[in-house]
């Protein structure tokens, strides 16, 4: 999951060097922290969070293949 969504956010972002996935695992599901840079923040979440809203469409998608649950949120 932390691959997929490090793909997406780099061909998102006009700097693709400051995009950083952390994969935080718990018991029941996993949750996928997404930074980058300060200008590049409207670009991933997209007008009316179109975009962050399919980013988070597939990586449910791909993790109920695998049985498993992930969210993916945006942190400063």
């Amino acid at each position: 999951m932390k691959e997929l969504v490090l793909f997406i956010a780099k061909a998102l972002v006009d700097h693709p060097d400051k995009v950083e996935v952390n994969e935080i695992k718990g018991e029941k599901a996993t949750v996928i922290e997404l930074k980058v840079a300060e200008g590049d923040r409207g670009k991933v979440i997209g007008k009316e969070g179109r975009i962050i809203k399919s980013i988070r469409v597939i990586v449910n998608s791909a993790s109920a293949k695998m049985d498993k649950r992930a969210t993916v949120e945006i942190v400063e």
